[in-house]
């Protein structure tokens, strides 16, 4: 695949969900950013155990916080798609565009507003009426595929 579409994970919490991503992310040709602060050490045992082999694949880019994140997107011209569960357009409905970086919250927090105000647009999954949040890594699995498959 050849695609710039890149994942970017704003403070993750758990080293698991982080692997998981990677090594999603390494087979299908996608980029990823990590935006530190991590609620783990990224040479977590987890991290590792859940990526796999995966890891060594993977096109990982850390960034060591958010401001150094938005430098370099912009430097990058690419457009920032949130997900949030605060959002009320659904990832389905929306137009996705090669260079997109598609921007997925910490697990317990999400992101702050000004994260929410610098995005270019801001996507849900749609869910049941009860139901809070689906977990990360099958919400990055879901919205990237999506974006995949539009792009082709």
């Amino acid at each position: 695949m050849n695609c710039r579409l890149r994942i970017a994970l704003y403070q993750p919490d758990i080293a698991g969900n982080t692997g998981t991503i990677l090594r999603f992310a390494a087979c299908l040709g996608l980029g990823v950013d990590i935006i530190e602060p991590a609620g783990f050490p990224l040479s977590d045992k987890a991290l590792k155990r859940a990526g796999m082999d995966y890891l060594e694949m993977a096109a990982l880019t850390r960034h060591v916080d958010w401001n150094a994140f938005e430098d370099r997107r912009k430097k990058d011209g690419r457009r920032l798609v949130l997900l949030s569960t605060k959002a009320a357009t659904p990832y389905t409905n929306f137009s996705f565009a090669d260079g997109d970086m598609l921007l997925f919250g910490r697990e317990s927090a999400g992101v702050p507003d000004p994260v929410h105000q610098a995005a270019d647009a801001r996507l849900t999954i749609p869910m049941q009426g009860s139901a809070r949040s689906i977990n990360v890594a099958l919400s990055v699995a879901m919205v990237a595929g999506e974006a995949v498959r539009q792009l082709g």
